[in-house]
């Protein structure tokens, strides 16, 4: 199998024969072999009925369908788990991601990168609540991670399969696999791409995902540089707090003993036995931390979904 094609599906039943008719249309004469996985991320529409039917006339297409929505890392972390082909691209199914870009993402796969991603040069969503919180994230996710790209927020990229073994998603992740995969040792570039305007539903995020982003990015920043040593974080933190606590209780100490002064009313007193205390708590988080690291590690993975049913000609 060349090429794994990945598509989230949320109450999308209007764009769906749309979408299957111009992937496969690519796809056909792309002379490549394909499979097409459509996840089903728990539409409450008919979408999983339209695939359904498609699914009955053709053999390229298989389809997973959640008990319950998880979001859209979750389906895109199931269809990475049953790609079968060397390259796995992804995209939306809202029709705002072009098929026809697919071969120029195989193109640049095929000089040796490892992840390509899509760039929205002339992105086709409203500016102040869609494209401008884009932008800004994407300046902080390309500063946090050092990972420089224009459009982390485009669904249409291309992975070979093999560095997405080494990449974990859970949470709302999905949007930092670039960055996740440059520190698994990936290449990663980035080409434009064409985007439309969304022609059925409606969009799934909006200016509330701002604030989530901004978490994610202290978390993936955390992942990539001290997922597998978190004592260096909170203990240099810890004896940072207990270093400066120390020297406030020493110097009360000074005061009392030798100058003879009362220190029971002082703030000061309450400020270094806080700063010792936390010390010696962040000390401990990150003593705690290691053995949940060494646990993760060592330990089975666990799916962050639970399918309802699964169609598949394997």
């Amino acid at each position: 199998m060349d090429i794994s094609i990945v598509v989230p599906v949320l109450n999308e039943e209007e764009s769906l024969p749309l979408l299957y008719e111009r992937l496969t249309e690519v796809l056909a004469g792309s002379g490549y072999r394909y499979e097409i996985i459509i996840v089903d991320d728990g539409s409450t529409d008919r979408s999983f009925e339209v695939m359904r039917e498609l699914y009955e006339r053709d053999e390229h297409l298989r389809l997973i369908r959640f008990r319950r929505n998880y979001g859209q890392t979750a389906a895109f972390a199931a269809g990475f788990d049953r790609a079968r082909g060397d390259v796995v691209i992804t995209l939306d199914a809202d029709l705002q991601n072009d098929p026809a870009d697919i071969p120029a993402l195989m193109a640049k796969i095929a000089e040796g990168y490892d992840v390509v991603s899509g760039w929205r040069v002339n992105r086709q969503d409203r500016f102040l609540d869609r494209r401008l919180p884009s932008a800004i994230a994407n300046c902080l996710i390309g500063w946090a991670t050092g990972v420089r790209i224009h459009d982390y927020g485009c669904s249409l990229k291309a992975y070979r399969r093999d560095i997405l073994a080494d990449v974990q998603l859970y949470g709302e992740l999905h949007r930092f696999i670039p960055a996740l995969a440059h520190a698994a040792g990936g290449r990663v570039t980035e080409i434009p791409v064409r985007h439309h305007p969304r022609r059925f539903g409606k969009a799934k995020y909006g200016l509330s995902r701002t604030l989530k982003v901004i978490l994610d990015i202290l978390a993936v920043r955390f992942l990539m540089s001290y997922s597998t040593r978190p004592i260096h974080i909170f203990g240099l933190l810890g004896l940072f707090s207990l270093g400066i606590g120390s020297i406030v209780l020493l110097y009360l100490a000074v005061v009392r003993l030798l100058l003879l002064r009362p220190i029971g009313d002082r703030p000061l007193t309450l400020l270094g036995i806080l700063l010792t205390m936390l010390g010696v708590q962040l000390i401990t988080s990150g003593l705690l931390a290691e053995l949940v690291t060494r646990t993760y590690y060592e330990s089975q993975g666990k799916p962050i979904y639970t399918v309802r049913e699964e169609l598949s000609r394997e």
